[in-house]
């Protein structure tokens, strides 16, 4: 791991210098680009990550999704309401265990898969990585974001 920080050293509050502002310029460039792609659909970005959750796993309870997308109930819950009266996917109560919610995709949400391709190919083109490059792109902000979570929840702090 680099530890040069020159950059941000020489410049502590340029807002160039700042990783934070990078990633969260990218994040809204990124975001829009599949907005462009998802709005015809009917889906915001937040409700087509879901959907990415449910073709992966099918059948996948609330608490699974809130962990897979580092999202809390309170947030997931008005999403998967929308979806659900879009006809895209259904929540129910497992019969088994009563507090435990199961979200499905239906058959309309299904249908959406085949559009996403193609936006996600669209979008892809538009950064202008090779493959290669956005999988190794990914990799490292997965566990930049790892590392991040683990910092918080042990109370770690970093500094010089």
């Amino acid at each position: 791991m680099s530890t040069d920080t020159s950059a941000t050293s020489a410049a502590p509050t340029k807002l160039d210098a700042q990783l934070c502002f990078a990633l969260h310029d990218a994040s809204r460039a990124i975001a829009a680009s599949f907005r462009r792609g998802l709005a015809p659909l009917g889906l915001t970005y937040s409700q087509y990550v879901v959907l990415l959750v449910l073709w992966e796993n099918g059948p996948t309870t609330m608490g699974r999704l809130c962990r897979e997308l580092h999202l809390d109930s309170g947030t997931l819950s008005p999403l998967l309401q929308r979806l659900e009266e879009r006809g895209r996917v259904v929540r129910r109560r497992r019969p088994e265990d009563e507090r435990t919610v199961e979200v499905t995709c239906t058959a309309e949400g299904d249908a959406l898969r085949e559009p996403v391709l193609a936006i996600q190919r669209r979008v892809g083109d538009e950064t202008g990585l090779d493959t290669a490059d956005i999988d190794r792109l990914r990799t490292e902000l997965q566990a930049l974001a790892d590392r991040l979570r683990t910092a918080d929840e042990t109370g770690v702090t970093g500094g010089s």
